[in-house]
């Protein structure tokens, strides 16, 4: 039916039937469409508005309720139903003065309202305690501020002064009392003149605070200090300052936006388009600042991070708006710098700014979602070269080829084109045939970027070849080294394919030795221990040279420390090599039906060795974790690189599958890197790093492995596993994990059921799969434990039927969990105990598990028909109508039944029974024997 077949009363009157039957998203739906046909501002679009508020209201989404309230109290003012729903929203978002204030208009308004009265009481004690907590924290504020700014006082009072500070601008009313007490212009006039780097880093943290969520503050601070500040607060060989400056501008662009820090934030599309120029000013800012010759390194890299985190927000709408304003050849200009190569008007750069910006690159150009935005990009670039070239020095050409190289690590297809360009390749061949270092240098490094393993770029690798070999004869370590690699990668062209050699047998063994001496050897640079680990993790597709490598505990552990130095120049080489080590990459599934066909078609077919054997690849992994390999994880987990954060996730899930190894890798800090992989990243990544965090939620408890608010956060993962596109192992994994989480406490099953978690644990208890019903049904057997599962229950479905046919599952560990959920949904609900009677087989389900042989399933079957026997006198009755009662009578004399607990619960129940006068009380033992004569029936 059409919204034009009813009327807005009609449409307000199924609503309510919706609301009244529990269907809270269809009654909002019914409530929609009578206030889309209602026009005019009247009593009865008050009452759609109060009617959605309450929907509103039991979805949880305070927010709208709010908004519905204020429409309806536009319409009537002081209406006493939306004040009261507005009241109970903004107690749900913590904004209790502003509920205070609903409660005591209620109460104006309507004296006699016996609802309100004691929600005003217990909001009045909040308020009141929020006034007293106000009042200290004004008389702490005060304190803090005058030992924080007096210069002639000891430097150790004055650093806990300002981390006192910062700790009281994390809450509310600290913030507020920071700021009213101009806090703000004090910070940056003593950041003018101060010396103290911890004192200066917390001063700038304390800014972002004041920011964060708060967008009338965030305004106020920008007009003071202007974003510029942030800019010029960054430029810092500190990293401590540079990255406390970068939260700063990160958490000013969130406050505009309406993103918080948790990386599965979005932007606000409303608040975005509202605060438009603000956002526009901050990118103008970043951009601009990007080729400024005075920032110092660490400054630039931060930016660049901050471009790279933020531009794929279409809300923001950064990427074509980077490039409107000419931001990729500016990127460019910093793709083509070299940390060696110093000249007149040469950028300061690190030995990570060229990868963060070829990841910077990739991302702008991934989010070129159509062919005319993607030619823009292209364009760019093509100028960028373009203008380079028309200055013929030797400079100009360094910089190209090392922009192409950059472009290579980044947006690939772009940086193709431009080498499949006439003239290109031939530049850098000649270059790479020069006897100048730094051309060689260069060149070598693109020729290496560009021999793709298998059809890209085909010149440079068969022209490529022998400029290799020659200058591996170099005297010159670093380009040796260069050279080294790019033999590497031409020789792992088979990949895992053990019949493909495209060197003679041992040549590619030769190369990994000579990668690790230059990775061992401590007198080299860091950058050659780089090339080394980029030459192995090409080499490393070899199952020899894998248990070669893992067996050399000072080259694993060389490459360890190098991925520890948090260089993101490492950060390929490592993961790619870590991957390898843990044949952690996709593996194509060979069904046997295709195999056949190929051998009949005398096609080649792939051939694992027998050195991946799962046996040699699990000893691997143990051998990584133990030495240390977590560590390094956690450090190489900082980049923006999408595709390096998946082959990390993959590294942590391979080495996670080995349960002995759970314990070290929770202790070195696994948890809180996996979370945020978990949450942003690639597909694949995401349940990789979901996967590894369940792997871990099923060995170690919990509390120990979640600690704090991670117990949370780690839900919507486990969530996201229950997929159809995930395995069924990810599937399983993810609901053991979910059932020790459900066994924690209250909040957290509340936590699963507001992910969407019961509905999504639900389907698996329909499965054939044994181990998924089971692990299904005994996460639900936890989650009953909360009284809002217990509610999805209690509704018009067949929940409680399918839990009593489950109870008979030839599975016992199953049939156990739904006697269990039953035990404690009969205990929780009486309709529940109604509810059992609605499947046809309940008689024998609940013979089937007072007649069990195990203990813990009769003590199940005996507690469920006790709740039952206590709930209602029909439901009792009902019970006598059966053998029921013979059993338990039996079960109380038996002698073999070895749980006493299973006696006393009989009996119990038996008086039960009696309470109601259904059956006689003190029963004489010989009148037992006589069948059901002894049971007198009530009508």
């Amino acid at each position: 039916m059409t919204r034009a077949d009813k009327t807005a009363q009609e449409w307000k009157e199924k609503g309510n039937e919706e609301f009244n039957k529990d269907n809270w998203s269809e009654a909002l739906d019914c409530y929609t469409n009578a206030l889309k046909l209602t026009k005019e501002d009247n009593s009865d679009k008050a009452v759609y508005y109060k009617n959605r508020a309450a929907a509103y209201l039991k979805l949880k989404e305070y927010e709208n309720v709010i908004a519905d309230c204020d429409n309806a109290l536009k319409i009537c003012s002081n209406d006493p139903k939306a004040l009261f729903r507005r009241c109970q929203a903004l107690e749900a978002l913590e904004k209790f003065e502003e509920a205070y204030r609903d409660a005591r208009y209620i109460i104006l308004s309507d004296p006699n309202n016996k609802s309100i009265q004691p929600i005003a009481t217990r909001l009045h004690e909040i308020v009141q305690e929020r006034y007293k907590e106000s009042s200290r924290i004004s008389a702490k504020v005060s304190q803090m501020l005058d030992l924080a700014f007096n210069m002639s006082i000891d430097k150790e009072k004055r650093e806990t002064a300002m981390n006192n500070l910062l700790v009281l601008a994390r809450e509310r009313a600290g913030a507020e009392e920071i700021f009213n007490e101009g806090g703000v212009s004090k910070i940056t006039k003593l950041l003018k003149i101060e010396n103290n780097n911890e004192v200066t880093c917390s001063a700038i943290r304390i800014i972002a605070e004041l920011c964060a969520n708060n967008v009338s503050r965030t305004e106020s601070i920008i007009r003071d200090v202007g974003v510029p500040w942030c800019l010029e607060m960054m430029n810092s060989k500190q990293k401590e300052r540079v990255n406390a400056s970068q939260y700063c501008l990160q958490t000013i662009l969130n406050a505009y936006s309406g993103m918080d820090n948790k990386p599965d934030s979005k932007p606000n599309k409303t608040l975005c388009e509202k605060h438009k120029k603000e956002i526009d000013t901050i990118l103008t800012c970043l951009l601009y600042s990007v080729t400024n010759r005075t920032i110092t390194g660490l400054a630039r890299d931060a930016i660049i991070e901050l471009i790279t985190r933020n531009i794929h927000y279409t809300a923001l709408d950064w990427a074509e708006r980077l490039i409107e304003l000419r931001g990729l050849q500016r990127l460019m200009e910093v793709a083509s710098e070299l940390e060696e190569y110093k000249y007149e008007s040469s950028m300061e750069v690190t030995s990570s700014t060229r990868t963060i910006t070829s990841v910077c690159l990739a991302r702008i150009y991934e989010n070129m979602y159509y062919d005319a935005a993607k030619e823009k990009f292209s364009n760019a670039i093509d100028e960028f070269i373009k203008d380079k070239l028309l200055t013929p020095d030797i400079e100009s050409k360094v910089r190209v080829v090392v922009s192409i190289t950059t472009l290579l690590l980044g947006p690939l297809d772009v940086g193709n084109a431009i080498v499949a360009k006439e003239g290109i390749l031939e530049m850098i061949l000649v270059m790479a045939g020069t006897d100048d270092m730094l051309q060689q240098k260069v060149a070598c490094e693109c020729i290496v970027a560009a021999a793709s393993k298998k059809d890209k770029a085909t010149a440079i690798i068969n022209q490529g070849v022998s400029i290799l070999k020659k200058l591996y004869q170099s005297k010159d370590d670093s380009i040796r080294v260069r050279a080294l690699v790019g033999l590497c990668k031409l020789g792992s062209s088979g990949g895992t394919d053990a019949t493909i050699r495209p060197f003679a047998d041992g040549a590619t063994k030769k190369l990994a030795e000579a990668c690790r001496r230059f990775l061992i050897n401590p007198k080299k640079q860091k950058d050659m221990r780089k090339w080394a680990v980029e030459g192995l993790s090409y080499l490393t597709f070899d199952a020899e040279v894998k248990e070669k490598l893992i067996e050399d505990q000072q080259a694993v552990q060389a490459m360890i420390e190098l991925a520890k130095t948090g260089d993101q120049s490492v950060l390929y080489g490592v993961v790619t090599t870590l991957v390898n080590l843990c044949n952690a990459y996709d593996k194509q599934e060979l069904i046997p039906e295709m195999l056949e066909l190929a051998k009949f078609a005398k096609h080649h077919i792939p051939e694992e060795h027998e050195l991946d054997d799962v046996d040699f690849v699990n000893k691997r992994l143990c051998s990584l974790a133990k030495a240390g390999v977590t560590s390094a994880l956690v450090t190489l987990a900082k980049t923006d690189s999408q595709n390096s954060k998946e082959l990390i996730a993959r590294v942590f899930n391979a080495i996670c599958s080995q349960q002995e190894v759970r314990g070290i890798i929770v202790q070195q800090g696994a948890a809180k890197t996996l979370l945020p992989l978990a949450l942003d990243g690639t597909d694949k990544g995401k349940k990789q790093a979901s996967q590894a965090l369940a792997r871990l939620g099923i060995t170690i408890n919990p509390e120990v492995a979640f600690p704090g608010q991670r117990i949370m956060e780690v839900v919507r993962p486990f969530v996201n596993l229950l997929n159809p596109e995930c395995s069924a192992l990810e599937n399983f994994e993810s609901l053991m994990a979910l059932c020790n989480l459900a066994g924690v406490n209250d909040s957290v099953r509340k936590r699963i059921l507001k992910e969407g978690g019961f509905q999504k644990i639900e389907a698996y208890m329909y499965e054939d799969h044994d181990m998924l019903r089971r692990a299904s049904t005994q996460v639900m057997n936890n989650l009953v434990m909360c009284e809002e599962t217990v509610q999805y229950f209690e509704q018009e479905n067949d929940r409680v039927k399918y839990l009593v046919i489950l109870c008979e599952d030839e599975d016992q560990d199953t049939s156990m969990a739904a006697a269990g959920a039953l035990a404690m949904l009969t205990s929780a609900s009486k309709k529940i105990c109604e509810k059992i009677f609605d499947s046809t087989n309940w008689a024998e389900s609940l013979r089937f598990l007072l007649a069990n042989p195990n203990g813990d399933v009769q003590h199940r079957g005996v507690v469920i028909v006790l709740n039952m026997m206590r709930s209602t006198k029909d439901v009792a009755a009902k019970l006598i109508d059966t053998d029921i009662m013979e059993i338990l009578m039996a079960l109380s004399k038996n002698e073999n039944v070895q749980n006493d607990k299973v006696k006393e619960l009989t009996t119990t129940a038996l008086d039960a029974a009696a309470e109601w006068n259904l059956i006689k009380k003190n029963v004489e033992e010989e009148e037992s024997s006589q069948g059901t004569s002894n049971t007198e029936h009530i009508d």
